[in-house]
C-alpha cells in the first residue's frame, strides 16, 4: 500500500518529484486554459482580481518543468483561508502557506507525477512579479534563452533539491523583473473599482493592452 505524502519527508518527496525539464510543449497552454475556468468557478467573482498562466511553461521555446504554473490574485480584503478552504474543498493540497502568499498542487500522487500537474499560487492583488517576468521574457528571447541556460545548468546538481533549484535562479529572475518593471510601468496595476466594474479580471497571457485588465 503506498504511503500518503503527508506522511513523507521532505527527502522522500523531493526523491518521488524531481526536478525534470523537458521541451517546450504546446499543450502546456491548454492545459492552462482548461483549469482556468474550473478555478473560476470554485473561486467568489466579486473576490477574483486575475488568473494567469505564469512561469516557463508561459514562456514559448524554452526547456521548463512540466507544471503549469496558476497565478491567482485575490481583492486584498479577501480572507486568504477562505480561500484556501474552497481550493482544498475542489482538489488541491495545499503546499505552504502564510497569512499573505500560499501555494496549491494538483497532480502529485503516490506514485509520482500524474500526466497533468499543476501549481496555483494564491496571492492579494499586486503581487504579481511573475507577469512582469514572464512579458519580458516573452519578448526578449534572447534574455528568455539565457534564462533556459541557466536552468539546465542547474537541473542535475539540484534534481532532488527544488529549494536549492529554485534560489539559485533567484537573481536572475529578479534582476529581469526589475527590468520588467521598468520597462512595462504599471502594466497590471488598476485600480478594483476599475476592474470590478468591468468583471472579474483576466489575463488571457497577451501583453499590451489586452491583458491589462
Amino acid at each position: 500500500m503506498s504511503r500518503k505524502l503527508s506522511d513523507m519527508t521532505l527527502e522522500e518527496l523531493w526523491e518521488l518529484f524531481p526536478i525534470i525539464l523537458t521541451e517546450h510543449q504546446e499543450p502546456w497552454g491548454r492545459w492552462n486554459d482548461k483549469e482556468k475556468p474550473a478555478i473560476e468557478g470554485v473561486l467568489p467573482a466579486d473576490r477574483t482580481v486575475r488568473i494567469s498562466h505564469v512561469g516557463s511553461t508561459a514562456i514559448p521555446g524554452i526547456w521548463a518543468k512540466p507544471i503549469v504554473d496558476i497565478l491567482v490574485e485575490v481583492t486584498a480584503e479577501t480572507d486568504m483561508e477562505q480561500m484556501a478552504a474552497l481550493l482544498c474543498d475542489a482538489g488541491w493540497i495545499r503546499m505552504s502557506n502564510s497569512h499573505i502568499r500560499m501555494s496549491f498542487n494538483k497532480g502529485y500522487t503516490p506514485q509520482g507525477f500524474a500526466e497533468k500537474v499543476f501549481h496555483l499560487h494564491l496571492r492579494h492583488e499586486g503581487d504579481h512579479d511573475e507577469l512582469y517576468f514572464r512579458d519580458y521574457m516573452r519578448e526578449h528571447p534572447e534574455a528568455a534563452k539565457d534564462y533556459e541556460k541557466l536552468k539546465l545548468g542547474l537541473w542535475k546538481k539540484y534534481e532532488h533539491d527544488r529549494d536549492g533549484y529554485t534560489d539559485a535562479k533567484s537573481d536572475f529572475v529578479k534582476r529581469y523583473t526589475e527590468k520588467a518593471r521598468k520597462k512595462y510601468g504599471g502594466r497590471y496595476e488598476k485600480s478594483i473599482s476599475d476592474r470590478r466594474a468591468n468583471g472579474r479580471g483576466e489575463d488571457n497571457g497577451r501583453t499590451g493592452a489586452e491583458n491589462r485588465a
